[in-house]
């Protein structure tokens, strides 16, 4: 696999706020090296069944993740498996769920917190946190320069073909604080400044980059509904390849045929939707 590919979540950002303070994202827009569009999440719009559906491409009804009470190892095809089929190499920077969807669950912390694993079928080299103690007081999350700093590690040292990266620190913040005032404000705008230098160095090894949410929040702080606040976030996408017209909507489920498409791994038939990049 010779095709290089990096997916950037950022948990819990609404439409409007990456539109307005994003200002690095959206300066690459208006100079043409990225594009935007709307992206609305499946239903429910909830942290652990948007990262299910992200990487199966399927809706939360098939694969039985109806919230993050509910976290289990996926019994249906993913994205880090079908690049595995090709002798991709995967990594992952994010929280402990996203080893047990696509790993092995229940989580060992010991174990599974930091793994280097060339076998295996899913992610080969996984760096997780667990956000244990999170709560309104004390959000327990790692910096975010820490999380961009640790998947360029693996990009450079490990090769990969298709790493992801899931920070919770705005999702967080938003449940904390809500969306009209200063410190959600500051915390958009510092995420996207230590974010900008990685999006150069990345594009600069060949990567192409997709920066993302998995679902929005409302004005209270709140997701899981059909609300647009709830559902739809941005989608920045760095790359050459050709996407559809600006004012488009993507489907959530979209992401995973695209991202196997963009890497060259088989979409698997389980994955119904279209790729949104040629």
């Amino acid at each position: 696999m010779d095709n290089k590919l990096l997916l950037i979540i950022i948990d819990g950002v609404p439409w409007r706020n990456w539109r307005r303070l994003f200002g690095n994202l959206e300066g690459w827009v208006d100079s043409g090296d990225a594009r935007v569009w709307k992206i609305r999440s499946v239903l429910p719009s909830t942290s652990a069944s948007c990262y299910a559906s992200i990487h199966t491409g399927v809706a939360p009804a098939v694969h039985g993740c109806t919230g993050n009470d509910n976290v289990f190892r996926l019994g249906q095809p993913d994205v880090f498996g079908q690049i595995r089929k090709v002798g991709g190499i995967t990594g992952a920077v994010a929280h402990s769920y996203w080893s047990e969807f696509f790993n092995r669950a229940p989580f060992d912390p010991v174990r599974d917190i930091e793994y280097d694993e060339p076998e295996s079928d899913t992610i080969n080299h996984g760096r997780f946190h667990t956000m244990s103690g999170y709560g309104l007081i004390n959000q327990m999350t790692p910096s975010d320069a820490d999380l961009f700093a640790t998947l360029t590690r693996l990009c450079e040292t490990r090769q990969l073909n298709y790493g992801m990266l899931h920070s919770c620190t705005l999702d967080s913040m938003g449940h904390r604080f809500f969306h009209e005032c200063q410190e959600m404000d500051h915390a958009c705008f510092k995420l996207d400044e230590m974010l900008a230098p990685y999006i150069t160095r990345w594009r600069q090894a060949g990567y192409e980059v997709i920066v993302t949410a998995d679902h929005g929040q409302d004005a209270r702080g709140h997701h899981g509904g059909r609300d647009p606040l709830q559902q739809e976030a941005a989608l920045y996408y760095f790359g050459a390849a050709e996407g559809p017209d600006p004012d488009a909507e993507i489907d959530q489920l979209q992401l995973a045929p695209t991202i196997l498409t963009r890497l060259g791994a088989p979409v698997a038939d389980t994955m119904k939707a279209r790729a949104f990049l040629r």
